[in-house]
């Protein structure tokens, strides 16, 4: 096939420019350069690092064990608090978390590597199969987890530590939720997101049945007869519609569909990519969607995003590797309507916005970006069905601070609650914490929920 054929097309590049493409982006660190990295680290005492890391890793903690040589033990550490290390040492915006907030990261120096350095302990131990954790005596409760995603996963290895049996419900094929289905090709490489299910449920006490959706195979109300207690995690499963003329064209998708068949491709070469593509949107899916189309072979990617630069959910990182990788970033543009030719997209109106009274709005300026591929990465919704009576906010799941929701036994943490940021890191904070709540309450002899979402 022709590498620059019209339309959206398969098969643009050579098997080794696919390799090559979509290969790790941040390979492991060797053993001495994670030394050289571990010993630039100040250890401070009450380190910033550490505050910002939605887990509260002792970050010091585990960079002093690289650097004396205890690369195990510097994993404990880190699954200690973040069972999901391996995959967060590879998609956590470290630049906007811990690493900003070092105190090397001035404009005379750079800050600790510390996401790689995580990365390296992480991934001893994985490979190693080297497992911290035993199951506590069976306490004879059972409890279901709704979603093998980050927050159900961390969920249940800390319930399955601590004796409870944990029988996890996902929809999809595959377990891993967004892990599985929502990064970047490049930043998780080798089937890692699998691995790291397999060696999170290696702990025991872990059934998960997969293609069990919550409202459609069960209802929360048979969860809760059926099991002591219940933790949501399902994550956003709808995108939002950008409601303009020509959506429905051929050549319109969602990013994250196109992001999750890329995952799931045994061939990149399958995946057809236009040679003109528009993504619509400013945060990390749209940078994920953006670059893995050019690294398809798409000649020309173009991101539109209605605001400033500033104003992006996409870290300054994120929106840099974009450019550098050929990406073309604009900003002040909201989408008009999708033009098409013979039922197929041929290109998008766009107008220009502009802030006028701290709103924004349109100034009736508009233009025309040629495209027969445009991609949508304007935001995700909760999609939840069999929740009965319980309490929403926001269109998600109301939640305290400890997780619980409105309905005793109930508990519920990650993107479906609406609490934090939408980040992989968050997800598992909010797991872990939600099942030392429902253990509590378990010793507690399950209190009543009247502490819970009024």
């Amino acid at each position: 096939m022709e590498r620059l054929g019209s339309g959206i097309q398969a098969g643009r590049l050579s098997p080794g420019e696919y390799e090559s493409n979509f290969s790790d982006l941040h390979p492991r660190l060797d053993k001495h350069e994670a030394l050289v990295a571990a010993d630039r680290c100040y250890f401070c005492y009450d380190a910033p690092c550490m505050t910002a890391c939605p887990t509260a890793i002792d970050i010091p903690l585990f960079i002093r064990q690289i650097s004396t040589g205890n690369p195990l033990g510097s994993a404990k550490t880190i699954f200690d608090q973040n069972i999901l290390g391996g995959m967060c040492a590879r998609v956590c915006p470290t630049e906007t978390l811990c690493e900003q907030v070092c105190v090397r990261n001035t404009a005379e120096d750079r800050p600790v590597e510390i996401g790689r350095l995580q990365r390296y302990a992480t991934d001893i131990a994985m490979e190693t199969g080297h497992q911290f954790y035993s199951r506590a005596a069976s306490t004879g409760r059972r409890v279901a987890v709704v979603g093998a995603g980050p927050a159900g996963l961390a969920a249940a290895h800390r319930l399955a530590v601590r004796g409870h049996a944990v029988i996890v419900f996902d929809a999809r094929e595959k377990a891993g939720g967004l892990n599985e289905y929502g990064i970047a090709t490049y930043k998780a490489t080798d089937d890692f997101a699998r691995r790291e299910v397999e060696y999170v449920t290696a702990v025991g006490g872990i059934e998960i049945r997969t293609g069990q959706m919550l409202g459609r195979d069960f209802t929360l109300g048979e969860l809760t007869a059926n099991f002591d207690a219940v933790f949501l995690g399902m994550g956003l499963a709808g995108v939002n519609g950008l409601g303009i003329e020509g959506e429905d064209l051929s050549g319109v998708e969602d990013a994250v569909d196109f992001i999750a068949a890329l995952r799931q491709a045994m061939d990149k070469a399958e995946i057809p990519i236009g040679r003109r593509v528009v993504v619509l949107g400013g945060g990390m899916t749209a940078i994920d969607a953006a670059i893995q189309a050019k690294l398809l072979g798409a000649d020309e990617v173009t991101i539109c995003y209605r605001r400033g630069k500033e104003n992006m959910n996409a870290s300054g990182y994120e929106q840099d590797l974009a450019t550098a990788n050929g990406v073309i970033i604009r900003h002040w543009l909201a989408p008009k309507r999708i033009l098409g030719k013979d039922g197929k997209v041929a290109g998008i109106e766009v107008e220009y916005t502009a802030m006028r009274d701290g709103k924004l709005g349109t100034t009736g300026e508009t233009g025309v970006i040629a495209a027969d591929q445009i991609m949508k990465a304007i935001g995700q919704t909760f999609v939840g069905g069999g929740l009965g009576t319980l309490r929403m906010e926001g269109g998600k799941i109301a939640v305290n601070p400890e997780g619980r929701t409105s309905i005793e036994g109930v508990w519920a943490g990650g993107d479906c609650t609406g609490t934090g940021e939408d980040l992989t890191v968050s997800a598992v904070a909010q797991g872990r914490d939600a099942a030392e709540s429902i253990n509590s309450a378990f010793a507690a002899g399950m209190r009543p929920a009247a502490a819970a979402v009024a």
